[in-house]
């Protein structure tokens, strides 16, 4: 099975859009041989993701809880502090919620390399630029 590496850039893309396209090919659905019960997906690498946009209020509105396990331990933060503080969590998180609840979709999940800047370590994998386009969501 032959895996390929793809770039995405995150500037000006919209957060669930891009999100949901990038996880159809983690799991390989735009491959001709795609099966559900096997990893069959490609390497993505994303960069500048702190330049997404959320649509509408979603900045301000949208909450991320985390939880330490203990009493009082839960935290909430808004989309806009998680991403000024930690902008690869967002699409990180938004990508791990669309894959599998499974062994297969962890397998997945490990494929997906997101980076806050322009510059990623993957350059000796000759990765392809990846645009979404109404083509490619058409494949999908």
């Amino acid at each position: 099975m032959q895996r390929n590496w793809y770039v995405v850039d995150g500037t000006n893309q919209t957060v669930g859009r891009m999100c949901a396209k990038i996880a159809a090919i983690l799991r390989g659905k735009n491959k001709a041989y795609y099966t559900p019960h096997v990893d069959t997906g490609d390497y993505i690498v994303v960069i500048n993701c702190e330049k997404v946009v959320f649509t509408g209020k979603k900045l301000d509105q949208k909450v991320y809880d985390t939880y330490s396990g203990y009493p009082g331990g839960r935290k909430e933060e808004t989309a806009a502090n998680l991403q000024r503080r930690r902008p690869e969590v967002v699409i990180e998180r938004a990508v791990k919620g669309m894959l599998p609840k499974n062994r297969l979709g962890r397998k997945m999940y490990k494929k997906l390399y997101v980076y806050a800047g322009a510059e990623h370590p993957h350059i000796a994998q000759q990765p392809k630029e990846l645009k979404f386009n109404s083509e490619l969501s058409k494949q999908l």
